[in-house]
C-alpha cells in the first residue's frame, strides 16, 4: 500500500494489527506514523493507549510486552517502533507477528533502507503485516510531485517555478515539504505559485539561478550567463559549487542524448529525455544549433573536470575560491 491508501483507510476506521513500513524515503514513512501517533486515537485515549518505542533503545521483548496488553477504556492502542532498522532483535519480532493481537496496531517504521523481504522473517511479514516501502523519487518525478502536494493544500504552480524548487531543493521530501509549508502560509488559497513567490519567499532568485544559467549557456549569452557566475561567486552558500555542476552534468547529458533522438515525437523525446512536458524540452531544443555533439560532449568534459578540481582530486588549486573555478568552467564551455 502507499502512505496515501494506508491513512485513507484509517480515516475509515479500518486498521489491521501490524504495519511495517520500510525503505529509503523518510518522509513516507513519518507521513504515516505522524498520522497514527496524532489522529488514530483520541486525546483521551492516548495517555493510556499510545507507547512510542525507538530501535536502539528497546528490543522485542519490551515490544511484545506492549503489543500484548489491552487497551484501557478504548478499543484499540497503538505501539510504535520508529527508528527500527536500529533494533537489534527486530527478526525476532516474528513470533507476535505470527499471532497479533487484533486491538493493537503494531507500526514498524524501519528507516532509509528496505528490508529483505525474502528472508524468513521478510516472508512473515508479506503473510502477516500491511506494507509500505517507501522508495525515494527520481529527480524528474520531483515537480509533478510537487504540484500535487500543493494541490492538497488549494494552490496552484507553474511549471518553471516547480522545476526551479526541484533543482534547488534537491530530492529530499521533507526538506521540500519544510519550504512549501512555510510558502503556503504566504498565499491565499486558489493562488498561482510563480518564480517571484519562491524569490520573495524562499530566497531563490528569479534571476539569477541555475535554470536561467542553463539557458544562457545553451543560448551562448555570453553577458548574462556571466551576470550569473557572478551572483552565485558573491553568493556560494545558496548555489554551491557541487549542485550547480550536477544540475548543468544533467542538462548537458539530455543534450547529449537529445543528437541522437531529436527526430521522435514529442512523446517519445519527453519518455527519451525524462522530462514532464514540453515546457522544459524548448530549452534543449534551442540548445542543439549552438551546441553540436562535439561542444557537447566537451563541454560534459569539462563538468567532469571542474567537478574533481572543485573536490581537490588530482589538483592543485592554488587558492581558487568555487567561484573562480566556476568562471573558469563557464568560460572554457562558452568559448
Amino acid at each position: 500500500m502507499t502512505h496515501q491508501e494506508i491513512i485513507q483507510s484509517w480515516r475509515k476506521q479500518q486498521f489491521q494489527p501490524v504495519y511495517f513500513l520500510h525503505g529509503t524515503e523518510a518522509y513516507f514513512i513519518d507521513a504515516v506514523s505522524d498520522y497514527a501517533e496524532q489522529h488514530v486515537l483520541n486525546e483521551t485515549e492516548k495517555a493510556f493507549n499510545l507507547t512510542i518505542l525507538y530501535g536502539k533503545d528497546t528490543d522485542h521483548l519490551t515490544v511484545v510486552d506492549y503489543a500484548r496488553r489491552y487497551p484501557i477504556m478504548a478499543e484499540r492502542q497503538v505501539v510504535i517502533i520508529k527508528e527500527a532498522q536500529d533494533m537489534k532483535s527486530l527478526a525476532e519480532l516474528a513470533t507476535y507477528i505470527e499471532t497479533p493481537l487484533n486491538s493493537t496496531i503494531l507500526i514498524i517504521c524501519h528507516k532509509y533502507k528496505t528490508l529483505n523481504l525474502n528472508s524468513k522473517f521478510g516472508k512473515l511479514l508479506k503473510e502477516k503485516a500491511i506494507i509500505l516501502e517507501a522508495k525515494s523519487l527520481y529527480d524528474n518525478q520531483i515537480p509533478d510531485w510537487i504540484q500535487q502536494y500543493l494541490q492538497a493544500k488549494k494552490l496552484k504552480i507553474i511549471p518553471a517555478a516547480a522545476g526551479l524548487l526541484a533543482e534547488y531543493l534537491g530530492t529530499e521530501l521533507s526538506k521540500i515539504v519544510n519550504e512549501l509549508d512555510k510558502l503556503s502560509l504566504n498565499l491565499a488559497l486558489g493562488s498561482e505559485i510563480t518564480e517571484k513567490d519562491i524569490a520573495d519567499n524562499i530566497g531563490i532568485s528569479k534571476e539569477y539561478n541555475v535554470f536561467e544559467l542553463q539557458k544562457a549557456l545553451g543560448t551562448k549569452d555570453i553577458l548574462k550567463a556571466n551576470r550569473i557566475v557572478q551572483y552565485f561567486a558573491a553568493n556560494p552558500r545558496k548555489n554551491p559549487m557541487p549542485v550547480v555542476i550536477g544540475s548543468l552534468y544533467n542538462f548537458f547529458s539530455k543534450l547529449y542524448i537529445l543528437h541522437f533522438v531529436k527526430n521522435l515525437p514529442e512523446k517519445d523525446l519527453l519518455a527519451a529525455l525524462q522530462l514532464r512536458s514540453a515546457f522544459f524540452l524548448r530549452d534543449y531544443r534551442a540548445a542543439l544549433p549552438y551546441f553540436p555533439l562535439a561542444k557537447t560532449e566537451a563541454a560534459i568534459a569539462l563538468l567532469r573536470e571542474y567537478d574533481l578540481k572543485s573536490k581537490g582530486v588530482g589538483y592543485s588549486s592554488t587558492g581558487k575560491e568555487d567561484g573562480e573555478l566556476l568562471r573558469e568552467l563557464v568560460w572554457r564551455i562558452l568559448h
